[in-house]
Parts: structure tokens; sequence; C-alpha cells
């Protein structure tokens, strides 16, 4: 009879220590240095929760040496200079730099003083990310500022749930009510974006050429700059949730 080959059995503690999987961490410092160009400069934390959102981490959970490196690379990549070219500029080393943008040391003023030179700007606006007013606005229920609109003229009741007040943008959520005696307008029309969120009644709404049925929990994203607004109103009294994001105007 041919001899039998024995089973390769494992004992499950062992099973399961070879199907572990193997999890590596990388060294930021090792990604930092791996690119003369900063092309690949970026940061390893698989140990923070974030959001769903895809927005780059603030400054605002940052040490300071890493919101001076932020906007040290901010400043670099508008004048579009590699970090190799502002080194040289700076009269600093490109390792150095390197470290200075992912906030790996805490750069001396003279490294900021060559910096600040290099790029032709104050050494204040280093610390500029670090020192911004973080805006934040409680409106408790019922209790939003009324606002006169395009609209109001047609019945649309607009009630501001808050405001920034500083940013390259401007953020206006607005709660919307259109009563027994409000008309149909989709004549609205402006700069931006807007996202709307149907809580109450229900609407044909327009977007351009186009008409979007709206009923509780339905959403609607757009570029604001086409014509829109409710065209049919087919349930009253509706409420609505609107916000509008458009670029702030230099003062």
């Amino acid at each position: 009879m041919p001899e039998r080959k024995k089973a390769n059995r494992l004992r499950p503690q062992q099973q399961a220590k070879e199907t572990r999987p193997v999890r590596r961490v990388l060294n930021p410092n090792t990604i930092a240095g791996a690119s003369a160009e900063f092309g690949t400069f970026g940061e390893v934390d698989d140990e923070t929760l974030h959001t769903g959102s895809s927005a780059p981490r603030g400054a605002s959970t940052r040490s300071l040496a890493k919101a001076i490196g932020l906007q040290v690379r901010t400043l670099r990549r508008k004048l579009d200079l590699t970090g190799a070219e502002l080194a040289d500029q700076a009269g600093i080393s490109a390792g150095m730099l390197s470290k200075i943008e992912n906030g790996a040391v805490s750069a001396s003023i003279e490294s900021l003083e060559a910096l600040s030179r290099a790029l032709n700007v104050p050494i204040t606006s280093f610390f500029q990310s670090y020192e911004d007013q973080r805006d934040c606005s409680y409106v408790p229920s019922g209790s939003g500022v009324a606002i006169e609109r395009r609209g109001t003229k047609a019945g649309h009741q607009y009630h501001l749930l808050g405001h920034s007040i500083s940013g390259d943008i401007v953020v206006e959520p607005y709660l919307i009510t259109l009563t027994e005696e409000a008309e149909p307008y989709s004549l609205f029309q402006h700069v931006g974006v807007e996202f709307i969120y149907q809580l109450t009644g229900k609407s044909l709404y327009r977007h351009a050429d186009k008409i979007y049925t709206l009923s509780p929990g339905d959403a609607l994203f757009f570029d604001s700059t086409a014509l829109h607004g409710p065209e049919e109103l087919l349930e009253l009294p509706m409420t609505y949730l609107s916000i509008i994001i458009y670029p702030r105007q230099p003062t």
C-alpha cells in the first residue's frame, strides 16, 4: 500500500497566529524625507478617528510647530516653489525645511526670518492659521434672526441660523417657511452653491431647466448661479433648510 502523507494540521492557537493580518505603522518622518521636491509630504496617524468628510484637518488640533509648518508649505505652494528652491533661497537645508513643513521641529527665529524673506511675507504670517478665530454660533430653537430676502415678497419667511464672520468663504444656513399665503418663486440666482433639505410640505423645485419633486427627507445640492426656486407648491405649509455658500468679498 502507498504510504499516506500526514496532514499538516495546526493547533487552533497556531492557526490564528498564522492567519493574523500584519499591521504596519508608517513613520511620518520617513515619508516626509522621501521626496526632495516635497510633493509627497503627509502625515500617517491611523490611531486617530475622523469624520466621514474628506476635508483636511485644521491647525486647531495641531501644535504650534505643525501650524507654522502648514503655513510655510501653503505660502511656498502659492509661489509655485519646490521645497529645494525655497530652501536654497532661504539658505537652509532641504532636510530642515522638510522637518519644518511637517512640524517635526520647532523652527528657530533665525530660520523663520530667513523663510519670511524668501517668501516675501512678514514673519507673523506663519502664525496666522494657529491664531485665527474659530467661528461658532448657537441658535436655540425658534430664535433665528428674521431676514428679508428676494423671496420675502412672495411670502417666503427666512430665519438665519448662523453666520461665518471669518475665513475665505461665507456660509449662510436658513430655515425657510412657506405658509398658505406663499407664492411660487423660481427666479432666485446668486453666486456660490446651495444645499436644500426638505423638512415639511411638498413642492416642485426648479434648477435651470430641470424640475425636482421635494418631499420631507429629500435633498438638493446645486450651483446657485442658475435660476432656481420652488416652481409649484404642492403641500403647504412647507419648511426646508437652505445652506448658501459663496466666496467672501474683500473689504
